[in-house]
């Protein structure tokens, strides 16, 4: 049987139930008795947290427990703070989301001359996708996505359509290391790390692959499927739900960004047909009349994450996994915000 791990805020309010209802408590038990969870949840409903917990293993092998403080890969959540560094260059006068890449990225074929920073941070950029192209293939870096773009051609005019794009973020990556002379890995730190007193979480580079203490990915049949990769950008980011929890809370009270670049994070870009792209600086936005959601998920090898922000009423809904595809996202996410 799988021991569940629980510190002392789990059994106040996970317990969970504290302020939250036993609905979300017993879809979120249900889900790791099940075997579909194995990982982080951090719950905040009207800026009180209901549920904070970890379930299950860091190593299926080892039968290693997981604990708050381990570190999962995020994956594509790392999204949302590339395009928080970027919009933290604007807000110093480093850069216009208007500029085109081409002012920063040397050597970029004649293709991609034109493509804006605005264009690339709401995948409108047309720029290829390079993930299918290098499946299997272990260390990839960013120089190597970028050699591959060489031989690649716009999937059509940039402003014209939205076509999300990984390609695109290692881009935006690569321009925060041009502009500020330094690895995405100490920007981070430096810019945003450091002022959150985020303590846990980290760019994973060569010089980090061997943590000792980070969540190892395996797949649904508890396989071995752990991250190897070393792109930065669109990924390469490894997180705990109470540090995400802690960038939550920043973009909301302005720690970090003005309230006018806040907004812009959530801006949807027009597109050339005047409709509107689903996707902001780093979010995928959704407004009705009574919320208005940012969220992200993520997913590579073993690793599965979500990262959901209800910008009206304040409530957060984060999960980091380490199985694969054991956990059903959205079916999570559904269930869940129907209980808040």
């Amino acid at each position: 049987m799988r021991k569940i791990i629980c510190g002392f805020s789990c059994f106040l309010l996970l317990g969970c139930g504290g302020f939250g209802s036993k609905t979300t408590k017993d879809i979120v038990m249900d889900y790791y008795h099940k075997g579909k969870l194995n990982g982080a949840v951090l719950i905040v409903k009207n800026n009180q947290v209901i549920c904070d917990t970890v379930l299950g293993y860091l190593d299926f092998k080892t039968k290693t427990p997981l604990q708050k403080e381990t570190p999962f890969y995020i994956a594509s959540l790392a999204k949302p703070i590339t395009a928080l560094g970027i919009v933290l260059l604007q807000q110093e006068n480093r850069l216009a989301f208007n500029d085109k890449a081409s002012q920063y990225i040397k050597d970029l074929p004649a293709y991609l001359k034109e493509v804006t920073i605005h264009q690339l941070l709401t995948h409108t950029s047309g720029v290829c996708d390079y993930e299918n192209g290098f499946s299997g293939k272990k260390g990839l870096t960013n120089q190597e996505v970028m050699q591959w773009l060489k031989s690649q051609k716009l999937q059509f005019t940039p402003g014209s359509k939205y076509q999300y794009s990984n390609s695109g973020y290692i881009m935006l990556a690569l321009i925060i290391e041009q502009i500020t002379g330094k690895s995405m890995k100490a920007f981070v730190a430096e810019k945003i790390w450091e002022p959150l007193k985020i303590e846990h979480s980290f760019v994973y580079d060569k010089t980090t692959n061997n943590i000792p203490d980070r969540a190892i990915g395996f797949n649904e049949e508890k396989e071995y499927d752990d991250y190897n990769w070393l792109t930065v950008g669109d990924g390469g980011i490894y997180a705990t739900t109470g540090d995400l929890y802690k960038l939550d809370k920043a973009l909301r009270n302005g720690s970090l960004l003005n309230k006018e670049n806040a907004e812009l994070l959530y801006h949807l870009p027009e597109l050339s047909d005047g409709k509107k792209g689903p996707y902001g600086y780093g979010w995928f936005v959704e407004t009705d009349k009574n919320s208005k959601i940012a969220m992200h998920t993520g997913g590579l090898a073993g690793f599965r994450s979500l990262f959901w922000r209800d910008l009206q009423n304040n409530s957060t809904i984060i999960v980091l996994t380490n199985q694969g595809d054991a956990f059903p996202v959205y079916n999570f996410l559904d269930k869940i915000t129907k209980s808040l």
